[in-house]
């Protein structure tokens, strides 16, 4: 039955930011008598759904959901109160909601008399609202760096030219984590050299995420694409007077450059929870050395670039093998004729 719950949640994967990503299943004995999916935010959560489908065979069901029901008022009533209303027997959470605001909702049922347990397949519950639960947690998003590499680990032509390093069955998968991310962030190198949109194409999504760029002397052209349409956001390191098709915040450093922890602390205060990093070596590596990547999402294609062209990340030299940036890996598969890989640090 959780399972079930998480697989609904995963319906949501692309549209319920800057909520979780809930799914809910209700039970009679094995039987199960409705079940529901948070699509979208100021939609109905997981909980409703589910028990609308139910109607009067809610009453005195257990309730499977992947997180632990809302006890707050926000766009919608607490899931709390309208669980109490429906005479549910009891709730099993796979994990306790990270948002001190709408935590509680556990204690809150078993006051009232309803079972409440949770632990179910919480490492799955985890991982599915692993940006969630960072925003939550750390007040940060949870930073996935894109990137698409020959075996020799160069990303771009000594120009900065990258289109395309992998094969299109990789570009397709490569969107696919775009859609699941709540915003995706560039810097001005790659804006000028590929003039790219940076919107998720191939795959069916109703929503796009937000473009974010980073531009310390904001020259970005005026005509560049990822302005289109809206939806941008640019960090920039100096004041500056001029007037784009996208909203502007200054966050200087003391080299009058982007300071990128704040920065994510403002994407975070705006509701980002998985922040897709798609940028060239110099921002790739400002952004590890700063400590503000979680896990590299990279994809290696079977071809060599040379010394000559661009490396993954631009870090200062180490000295010995102490030294070096230790990921884990996480997963290994073959896309194509590609190879992708998902590490984390």
């Amino acid at each position: 039955m959780m399972a079930r719950a998480l697989a609904l949640a995963q319906k949501g994967l692309f549209t319920s930011t800057p909520n979780p990503r809930v799914g809910c299943v209700l039970a009679q004995g094995e039987s199960v008598v409705g079940e529901g999916w948070h699509e979208k935010a100021g939609g109905p959560h997981a909980e409703v759904v589910a028990i609308d489908k139910a109607g009067s065979r809610a009453a005195g069901a257990t309730m499977y959901v992947n997180l632990e029901p809302c006890s707050h008022q926000g766009r919608t009533p607490p899931c709390v109160d309208f669980i109490k209303k429906n005479k549910i027997n009891r709730v099993i959470a796979a994990m306790l909601d990270p948002n001190p605001q709408a935590a509680h909702g556990g204690a809150q049922l078993a006051a009232a008399g309803i079972g409440f347990e949770h632990g179910l397949m919480a490492d799955e519950a985890k991982e599915l609202n692993i940006g969630f639960v960072s925003r939550m947690t750390r007040g940060r998003p949870w930073v996935r760096m894109k990137i698409a590499a020959t075996l020799d680990g160069r990303t771009a032509l000594a120009d900065g030219r990258s289109q395309w390093i992998t094969g299109a069955e990789a570009r397709k998968d490569g969107h696919r984590w775009r859609a699941r991310a709540c915003a995706i962030l560039t810097g001005i190198g790659t804006v000028k050299a590929d003039d790219p949109r940076l919107t998720v194409r191939d795959v069916a999504t109703s929503r796009q995420p937000l473009r974010v760029v980073v531009d310390s002397r904001l020259e970005i052209p005026e005509k560049a694409k990822i302005l289109e349409g809206g939806n941008t956001l640019i960090f920039c390191g100096v004041e500056n007077a001029r007037k784009l098709n996208a909203e502007v915040v200054t966050l200087p450093n003391k080299n009058n450059k982007v300071e990128l922890p704040r920065m994510l602390e403002e994407l975070a205060r705006r509701g980002v929870n998985e922040l897709q990093v798609e940028a060239g070596f110099r921002l790739n590596g400002s952004l590890a050395r700063e400590g503000c990547v979680d896990e590299f999402l990279v994809y290696l294609n079977p071809s060599f670039l040379g010394d000559e062209a661009q490396g993954m990340l631009a870090l200062s030299g180490i000295s010995s093998l102490e030294q070096k940036i230790k990921t884990r890996i996480t997963s290994l598969d073959r896309i194509g004729d590609d190879i992708r890989i998902l590490a984390r640090l």
